[in-house]
């Protein structure tokens, strides 16, 4: 064998023998690592056993302290129900028992009302059933022409009476001279110098033309409604024609009447079917109404006062004439008194300064007495007395 074989059979041996004890080397690594393991495994073991013990034992612990709780949670639910249901028991009680009061309470003044309100809806009835008959009273009243007559001059009095005086009205006169037509109510209006001037108001009530008309509206019927309307003028001209012919009669009275008619809804009618101009056109007689009578007895009020301020006036200035005049003597006297109480000053002036400085003169003379002469003086008066 040659060196060459046998280098590369000695290298082939050590790497042989080199390869075996990197085996063996690893082998043994491989033993002590598995052993590790084992070591390992074992404690791992172990502890895994003792975190599982005690994590049993925590959750038996835990698992009798909720049971603890529990129990101690389901006597205090069950006791808090035994009260609750106590409590309930009496609020219901008290609840029953309030509600019932309260309720006998309601009842008692509900029955109460409903007792009051019974006796009034029966003292209603009774009052509705007076008022049917006084309507029905009323209504047999305006159904006679006579009686609507006296129902119209009543209220026209009563409205004279509350505005004027009653000496600025008359009632019944014969405004014509000479005619034995009175009219019902005459204004006292003044005329030239001392001559009274009449204003006659006469009241109209054509009720049933009216009250036929009004059951006209209800129909509905134009033409029923413009035949009562037609009606109603008729009577309005009749009317005033009548007051025309038989109170006005200028000088004596104003060149115009006046038409009361008592009931606003009548007068309101006449105005709508334009009757106003026309009766004062044709008759010289003006309608006037409940309202509008009042106001113009209240502008003929205002026309007497301020007649009377005039009239008034005139004697203010004849009294202011007369104060002149008194006034004038007045002055001339008090300028001869002011003329006397300067003569008198200066007659003063003269005896304070002429007479003054004369008696001056006179007691330059008299001697000024002395002491003893004033004792001499004294004695003597005492002697004397």
């Amino acid at each position: 064998m040659d060196k060459t074989t046998l280098i590369i059979v000695i290298t082939g041996g050590v790497l042989l023998m080199a390869t075996l004890i990197i085996g063996l080397i690893s082998l043994a690594r491989t033993q002590a690592n598995s052993m590790r393991v084992e070591k390992n495994s074992a404690k791992m073991d172990s502890y895994f056993t003792a975190y599982g013990e005690m994590v049993a034992a925590n959750q038996r612990t835990m698992s009798e302290q909720q049971n603890i709780r529990l129990k101690a949670l389901e006597d205090s639910l069950a006791r808090l129900r035994n009260e609750n249901a106590v409590q309930i028991e009496n609020m219901r009680y008290t609840v029953d028992e309030k509600l019932q009061s309260t309720l006998d309470e309601k009842l008692t003044q509900s029955f109460g009302l409903v007792n009051d309100r019974l006796e009034q809806v029966y003292r209603g009835l009774g009052e509705m059933q007076s008022i049917a008959s006084n309507v029905g009273d009323l209504k047999k009243i305006l159904s006679n022409v006579k009686t609507r007559g006296i129902l119209g001059e009543v209220q026209l009095a009563a409205i004279l009476e509350q505005i004027l005086s009653h000496e600025q009205y008359e009632e019944n006169v014969a405004t014509v001279r000479g005619s034995s037509n009175r009219v019902e109510f005459a204004i006292k209006l003044p005329g030239d110098g001392d001559e009274t001037v009449y204003l006659p108001i006469d009241s109209k009530f054509p009720g049933d033309a009216y009250s036929i008309l009004m059951d006209a509206y209800e129909t509905g019927d134009r033409e029923i409604v413009g035949k009562c309307k037609a009606a109603l003028r008729s009577r309005l001209k009749s009317e005033a024609r009548d007051i025309h012919s038989k109170y006005i009669s200028p000088p004596d009275t104003t060149d115009f009447g006046i038409m009361f008619l008592p009931f606003e809804g009548l007068y309101a009618e006449a105005v709508n079917m334009g009757m106003v101009e026309e009766l004062q056109r044709e008759f010289k007689v003006t309608i006037a109404g409940p309202t509008t009578m009042a106001a113009l007895l209240n502008s003929l009020q205002m026309g007497f006062n301020t007649l009377a301020i005039e009239k008034r006036s005139s004697e203010v200035w004849k009294i202011l004439a007369e104060v002149k005049k008194e006034f004038e003597k007045f002055d001339e006297g008090l300028r001869s008194a002011r003329m006397r109480i300067r003569q008198a000053d200066e007659e003063l002036d003269k005896l304070e300064g002429v007479r003054t400085r004369a008696i001056n003169r006179k007691l330059r003379d008299v001697m000024i007495l002395d002491e003893d002469d004033k004792t001499a003086i004294d004695e003597a008066s005492r002697v004397l007395r």
